[in-house]
């Protein structure tokens, strides 16, 4: 890979040296030209010092005498810039070589240590913008892309595919009027995370919404207590967040899968996690798949036969109270109280008759017998599902 100096940089290491150095400092670029300079006047002209160091690959040291036999040279020192062997170009300290000699050792070194870290931040941006790449291929899952040209990718990139790995899908609320604002707090949450947990992969996938995908720990996979390791890491992004971001959010946590299948499947769960626990409770601003399983697992039924069958017992008591809601107040809250008359009765602060005479509407509105298993839990699957 071919290193270069650019003209930002340049200007950055002379105006960090100059401020500590009592000389005119110059950067100059593989051919030497100078591309920035503490004389502003020589900027774009070539240095004919710097042009010998680049042939020679060493030090070139110039006086006096020696810079009026040189075009446009002045006295001074000039250093080649050296970053993981290969040299990209020389930096140069204007003076008697006698004066700067001193100097000139100490300048090299910062300039390369700015070159490696512009280097550095380069390929890590290079990097994330290829992981981010990665996990919007693996988002949006299409039948062009094969499972071992997506291993293969993962490879090249260090992620490993067989560890565990839950997604989280981060929705904004409040930006639907301002996409540039939504952008702008996505991106805020990923430099966070970056900081914070530079292992976890994140992507935009909407000016209001992010996916991330984190890893689960080994040892909570063989103890088996993987939804308490994700409830935690649910818990410290909600508080990630909350430093970068000013407008209110949503977190949802899928399914913990392994294979490059899972990192689908495990979005897929999020955002029905999401959309699941978002009409679950208007309060809450979290929600876990693994504290609504059931629903979640169900709403793939929901574009098919089997759901609108499922759905009938509930249509019929919806259509049997189409204003107050009591009868489907009261049989959440049975389900909510496993159908202990007695704990249902003071949820809902009503006497035990009452409970029971509304128990009996619900099974004279639905034809279902809720003293009967089956029945049971068609009604309470039928409730999981009504709403899709």
């Amino acid at each position: 890979m071919m290193i270069e100096i650019d003209s930002r940089l340049a200007r950055e290491i002379v105006e960090r040296t100059a401020s500590v150095m009592p000389f005119d400092v110059n950067v100059m670029d593989a051919g030497g030209s100078i591309l920035a300079s503490t004389d502003p006047a020589r900027i774009g002209s070539l240095h004919a010092g710097a042009q010998l160091v680049l042939a020679g690959r060493r030090t070139v040291e110039i006086d006096a005498s020696m810079a009026k036999g040189l075009p446009g040279a002045r006295p001074g020192i000039n250093l080649p810039l050296s970053v993981r062997g290969q040299i990209c170009g020389v930096i140069g300290i204007t003076g008697e070589p006698d004066d700067v000699r001193r100097f000139g050792e100490l300048l090299r070194v910062t300039a390369e240590m700015m070159l490696e870290r512009d280097l550095l931040t380069g390929e890590l941006r290079q990097n994330a913008r290829h992981r981010e790449e990665f996990v919007l291929q693996l988002v949006n899952r299409t039948s062009a892309t094969s499972e071992a040209e997506l291993e293969a990718w993962a490879q090249r990139l260090g992620i490993d595919h067989r560890l565990h790995r839950v997604a989280i899908v981060c929705q904004l609320q409040d930006v639907d009027s301002s996409p540039e604002l939504g952008l702008a707090a996505i991106e805020r949450i990923q430099m966070q995370l970056a900081k914070e947990r530079p292992a976890m992969l994140t992507a935009k996938t909407s000016f209001r919404e992010l996916a991330m995908f984190d890893a689960i720990d080994a040892a909570a996979v063989q103890r088996d207590t993987v939804p308490n390791a994700a409830r935690a890491l649910l818990g410290t992004l909600d508080a990630t967040l909350a430093k970068a971001l000013a407008q209110p959010f949503t977190l949802a946590l899928g399914i913990a899968m392994d294979g490059i299948d899972g990192f689908e499947r495990s979005w897929q769960s999020a955002l029905a996690t999401l959309r699941i626990g978002s009409r679950r409770s208007r309060a809450d601003h979290t929600f876990s798949y693994y504290d609504c399983s059931l629903p979640v697992l169900l709403s793939s039924l929901t574009p098919g036969w089997q759901a609108r069958q499922l759905r009938l017992p509930l249509e019929r008591l919806l259509a049997h109270e189409r204003r107050s809601g009591l009868l489907l107040e009261t049989l959440q809250a049975w389900y909510d109280n496993d159908g202990h008359p007695g704990a249902t009765a003071t949820a809902l602060g009503i006497h035990r008759n009452t409970l029971d005479y509304r128990m009996r509407q619900i099974s004279e509105a639905t034809g279902l017998d809720l003293a009967v298993m089956d029945d049971r839990m068609l009604l309470y699957i039928a409730l999981q599902i009504g709403d899709e």
